[in-house]
């Protein structure tokens, strides 16, 4: 039995997780906004060190590795964001990363997970080896922890730490923490770590259109996978197959609806990050921000969203500003 199958991820988790990042990194801000003539906060998780929020949950799973686990190494799955999170956290505990990443992720980021030090295996999405698959096998070869991109009970924990300090930040402007917080979503660990840290607030996921798999689950009681026939998306890094128990028992206890965003609704999202907060924001990173937007979700003065990366290749990124859908 693994070790993330041990134990189930805690609130006290979340806070142990807080406390250490606290002490390696300086808090993301938390922005002010209007929609629709309400008040609503951003947190920029996009302005992390590694441009994602990721490098939250690979710091808590990688920092509380034993010195033989440690000398043994990591392995992860990610198309960019995850990835380049353990790739930093394994170079300043000096842990050797390789990751498992599709051939299609975005070249900014295979180039900064590359650069971070990390090897890099490729596999094909459609049609290619399991990408699961392939690193349980890269594993068992050589005696690596699989540090899982959601589906961990410390990298859950360590997402959560967001919630945490959006709770204090704004505490310090006078308000009594969020009433709701919109979470991009793409296997879960985020939105799980998110209920945790912030149990009065609702929780709502955010996913791409045709890759909606954890809404349709929350509406089912039931796992349910993303279709084989599922659409291409520019939001590489919420493209899960299926969410795990281990996400889904939180979610389902906590999540009452997610929602779905189309193409062009992350597009204008995108350009009001960019106009009204001045952020660059990667298509999956804007998710949330898309789903206020579009009205698909209520807000209020004490609704919370987070802008979750800002891994973007910079074409595509000025080809979304100059659009006009």
């Amino acid at each position: 039995m693994t070790a993330q199958q041990m134990r189930s991820p805690t609130q006290e988790g979340v806070a142990r997780a807080a406390a250490k990042l606290a002490e390696l990194l300086p808090r993301t801000p938390l922005l002010e906004t209007e929609i629709h003539g309400q008040r609503v906060w951003v947190k920029a998780e996009s302005l992390q060190p590694i441009g994602a929020f990721k490098i939250r949950g690979a710091w808590h799973r990688l920092s509380d590795l034993s010195a033989d686990e440690r000398a043994r190494g990591v392995v992860g799955v990610s198309s960019g964001n995850h990835a380049q999170g353990v790739a930093w956290a394994a170079r300043r505990l000096g842990i050797a990363a390789t990751i498992v990443m599709p051939v299609d992720a975005p070249a900014v980021k295979l180039a900064a997970t590359r650069a971070l030090g990390a090897e890099v295996v490729l596999y094909d999405r459609p049609g290619g080896e399991d990408r699961d698959a392939l690193a349980q096998r890269l594993c068992s070869e050589r005696g690596a922890t699989l540090v899982h991109a959601y589906a961990d009970p410390w990298v859950i924990e360590g997402q959560g730490s967001a919630g945490t300090e959006i709770i204090a930040q704004m505490q310090e402007r006078g308000l009594d923490g969020p009433t709701r917080v919109i979470a991009c979503c793409g296997g879960g660990g985020l939105t799980a770590g998110l209920a945790l840290a912030c149990p009065d607030a609702e929780i709502v996921p955010v996913e791409p259109e045709g890759w909606d798999d954890v809404c349709r689950s929350l509406a089912s009681g039931e796992i349910q996978r993303v279709a084989a026939d599922a659409p291409p998306t520019a939001c590489d890094s919420l493209q899960t197959p299926a969410t795990y128990p281990i996400n889904f028992a939180i979610l389902k206890a906590r999540c009452g609806y997610g929602v779905a965003v189309t193409p062009a609704e992350v597009r204008a999202a995108q350009r009001f990050a960019f106009s009204k907060l001045h952020l660059v924001v990667e298509p999956g990173g804007a998710a949330a921000l898309a789903a206020a937007l579009a009205g698909k979700v209520p807000v209020d003065g004490r609704t919370t969203l987070l802008v979750t990366g800002s891994n973007t290749d910079p074409a595509d990124f000025a080809k979304v500003l100059t659009s006009h859908d």
